[in-house]
């Protein structure tokens, strides 16, 4: 009987380690198995709503990490597991783990390895810096202009087909982020500006000479969004070669970790 009970408690002992064990298991850093794990998951069973691109949901984009109630990773988990009460998001049959994978293959979406795409980031970052003309917009870290979209973290935000069909067919498409407005005063003066705020009353914009502009729409004599967008075509103006090596570059451009 003595024995029993020394067993018992040896098992629910062994029991506590291994329920200990689990949350550090699964902060392990993901595998590509895990991601393809998640990658299966979630298209035979989030992406029936959410969309095989994840922007199927309004105010939802899971490719570039755009989600309206969860910030961390493990809050993202706990959503797929257990739902979202008073929306159309249910619960699901889920286990932590399984969760977890579909976290990493969301958080490995839009940042394709970087190995695996093809190009000469050094290279790349030479065109750049000169040949593309690029710093006369756009600003990485604290080197270039403030006149177009921050590109510091565009690796991570965008997939390196987008950044190729980017430069070259811009006008494909634009995100809300990064349109233009186009403003007309009394004095028919014209301002263009990359947009940072519109409302019913005003809008503010940063123009090409990378200036904070505010206005009030009431006393605008046309105003508006640009349809078209500033960004030039590189078609023609780089070569394949040159094209692969500048998207290869702008996949690297990544947020720093943070040091432990």
């Amino acid at each position: 009987m003595r024995r029993g009970v020394v067993s018992i408690a040896m098992l629910m002992w062994l029991a506590g380690l291994v329920a200990a064990a689990v949350p550090l298991v699964a902060q392990h850093e993901p595998t590509p198995a895990d991601i393809a794990q998640g990658e299966r998951l979630f298209l035979t069973n989030c992406a029936s709503c959410h969309g095989t691109e994840g922007d199927a949901v309004f105010g939802v984009d899971l490719a570039h990490g755009e989600f309206q109630r969860a910030s961390t990773d493990a809050e993202l988990s706990r959503i797929i597991r257990n739902g979202i009460a008073g929306t159309a998001m249910p619960p699901s049959n889920f286990t932590e783990a399984q969760a977890d994978t579909i976290v990493a293959y969301l958080r490995a979406w839009p940042s394709t390895l970087i190995a695996d795409v093809p190009g000469n980031a050094d290279r790349g970052k030479t065109i750049f810096e000169g040949k593309g003309g690029c710093l006369s917009c756009h600003r990485v870290q604290l080197n270039g202009s403030k006149a177009g979209p921050d590109l510091s973290e565009i690796g991570q935000l965008r997939r390196a087909d987008e950044l190729t069909r980017s430069l070259l067919d811009p006008g494909a498409e634009t995100y809300a982020q990064n349109r233009y407005y186009r403003v007309v005063t009394r004095d028919g003066a014209t301002i263009v500006g990359r947009l940072l705020n519109h409302d019913t009353f005003t809008v503010q914009v940063i123009d090409a000479q990378e200036k904070l502009r505010s206005f009030t729409l009431a006393n605008l004599r046309e105003h508006g969004f640009v349809e078209r967008s500033p960004m030039p075509s590189y078609r023609g103006k780089l070569t394949a070669d040159e094209v692969t090596d500048l998207v290869k570059y702008l996949v690297t451009l990544r947020p720093a970790k943070a040091k432990s």
